[in-house]
C-alpha cells in the first residue's frame, strides 16, 4: 500500500502549482503517510502525506533568465520553467523597436535582437497568483537586464 501511495503522490503532485507555495518542481522525500482513513459509501480510502519537495515561487523584484516564445507590437511573452512572463513594450528599452516584417517578429536595436528562442534576464515587476496557475510582468528597461549573450 506504501508503494501505492508513493507513486500516487508523485503522479498528483510534481509539476503542479498551489496558489500557496507556488510550482511544485519535484517531491524530495516522503516523511511520513498517515494510516488511511474510508471514505463512507465511496469505497475509496484518503490518506495524509507529509513530504518535502522543491518549489518555484517568483517575487516581486526577482531576476531570473527566460527563453523569448511570442514576439508582438504590444511586447513579448517569455517562459522561466512553468512561468509565463510578459514584458510589455513600457519595459523594453527605447532604443528597441518593434519589427513586424522581419521573420519572425522581432524587437531589435543596433546592437541587440529579441526574437523567438532569444535568451533574455527579466526582473519581475508584478505577479498574479490563481490556484492553479502564476502570471508575472517583467522589465528588461534597467542596467545587466536584457538580451543574455
Amino acid at each position: 500500500m506504501r508503494e501505492f501511495v508513493t507513486k500516487r503522490l508523485y503522479q498528483d503532485v510534481e509539476g503542479t502549482c498551489t496558489g500557496r507555495y507556488g510550482y511544485i518542481v519535484a517531491v524530495i522525500a516522503i516523511l511520513e503517510i498517515q494510516m488511511g482513513k474510508i471514505i463512507p459509501g465511496h469505497g475509496s480510502a484518503e490518506f495524509e502525506v507529509k513530504y518535502s519537495a522543491i518549489l518555484f515561487k517568483p517575487f516581486k523584484n526577482e531576476v531570473i533568465d527566460a527563453s523569448v516564445h511570442t514576439v508582438s507590437k504590444v511586447g513579448f511573452f517569455a517562459s522561466a520553467g512553468p512561468l509565463e512572463i510578459f514584458i510589455s513594450r513600457a519595459f523594453i528599452p527605447a532604443e528597441m523597436e518593434f519589427n513586424p516584417n522581419s521573420n519572425p517578429p522581432s524587437y531589435q536595436s543596433e546592437e541587440v535582437k529579441v526574437e523567438k528562442g532569444t535568451l533574455v534576464r527579466v526582473k519581475i515587476s508584478g505577479t498574479r497568483i490563481d490556484a492553479t496557475q502564476i502570471f508575472a510582468i517583467g522589465t528588461i528597461k534597467e542596467d545587466y537586464l536584457g538580451v543574455i549573450e
